[in-house]
Formats: structure tokens, C-alpha cells, sequence
């Protein structure tokens, strides 16, 4: 199957793929959400070893910066409560934590999770963490410009591996919430996370 953005050889349903994704990513593929047909959510393979944003555009293409999102785990602080959280922004773009995540959460501090934190919590691998399959009680904040892919490239839950979904399917994930101006644009590719 040819994948609808990208040059990948080698793209399929996830559901067919289950067995390369990680334990919630997998769970939360085979269930489905939203009205979001399962054959509509693919995978393609990937080498884990140019997984990060910089590297993977190098190697694949500059256009996927449009079409591709980050998905990042960040931890928003008020007295002595912690909330987590996941943001999806453009690739091209990063996370404005200290303005739009934390007055979304609603908190005197707001950061980066560490990445033991990130990947203890969401049982993903760092660098392919996603926003499918992620803790039901997280807010999920997503960037406008996320949903208005067509298409959009995300992390599997592993560095090998990603998955292709429509946007407006990530605005049906549990807790998902636009906000606007959550990704701020970058100025080069070494500012790119």
C-alpha cells in the first residue's frame, strides 16, 4: 500500500500491525475512537536510528515538516499539584510552554516532563510518543494547524515506526482540546525537537 503524504514503501492499517506498536498504542488502535475507521490509521516502518524531527526531514523530505507533529509530554505546576499533559504540535513548530500550556492548564509553572517522567507514564518510547494511546485522564492539547492535515504523520509509540492519520482524527482522541497558538513556528531545522 503507497502512503497518501510521504515516500514510505512500506505503509498498511496499524490494525493489521498491532505487534509493532507499544502495549497502550496498540490497545488503543484495535479499540478505535471517535468514528475514525480503523483501515484509515496506517503505519509505515521506519529506522528508529532518524527518528527525530531534524533527521527524519533530512532523510525523507522537507515537505513532511507540514505534514508531520511532535507529540510531547509536559508537566504543569501549581502549589504542590502536578498535571500532565500531551501537546501535538507541527513539526515545524514548538511547543509554547511557558504561554498558551500554561495558562491552558491553569498553572504557575509549566515544563518539558522529564524523560523518564514522559516515558514511565505513557509506556511509550521516548522519541515516538503519541497521542494515541496515551492516560485517559490527561488533557491532550492539540495545535489547529494539527487538525487541519489532511493527513498527518505521528510517532508509533516506538522510534520505529510512525503512523498516518487524518487530522481530524486526532481531534476525536479522549481529552483532545484545540488551542490556539500552541505551536510557535521555528526560525531553522536545529531549533526543531
Amino acid at each position: 500500500m503507497r502512503a497518501p503524504i510521504g515516500s514510505f514503501e512500506n505503509a498498511g492499517p496499524a490494525v493489521d500491525r498491532l505487534g509493532l506498536l507499544t502495549p497502550p498504542v496498540a490497545k488503543a488502535v484495535s479499540e478505535g475512537w471517535g468514528d475514525v475507521p480503523a483501515d484509515r490509521i496506517l503505519h509505515v516502518d521506519t529506522d528508529p536510528a532518524i527518528a527525530d524531527t531534524a533527521a527524519f526531514v533530512e532523510h525523507h523530505g522537507a515537505e513532511l515538516l507540514d505534514s508531520s507533529a511532535n507529540c510531547v509530554v509536559v508537566a504543569g505546576k501549581r502549589g504542590g499539584d502536578v498535571t500532565l499533559a500531551a501537546c501535538v504540535v507541527l513539526s515545524r513548530t514548538r511547543v509554547d510552554v511557558n504561554g498558551a500550556v500554561r495558562k491552558h492548564l491553569g498553572a504557575r509553572k509549566a515544563s518539558f516532563a522529564p524523560m523518564d517522567t514522559a516515558v514511565g507514564e505513557t509506556g511509550m518510547e521516548y522519541g515516538g510518543i503519541t497521542p494515541i494511546g496515551l492516560p485517559d485522564e490527561w488533557p491532550l492539547l492539540l495545535d489547529p494547524a494539527v487538525v487541519d492535515q489532511e493527513w498527518v504523520l505521528i510517532g508509533s509509540g516506538s522510534r520505529r515506526g510512525k503512523l498516518i492519520v487524518p487530522g481530524k482524527a486526532l481531534a476525536s482522541l479522549p481529552n483532545a482540546v484545540l488551542v490556539e497558538g500552541l505551536g510557535v513556528r521555528v526560525t531553522g531545522p536545529e531549533d526543531l525537537r
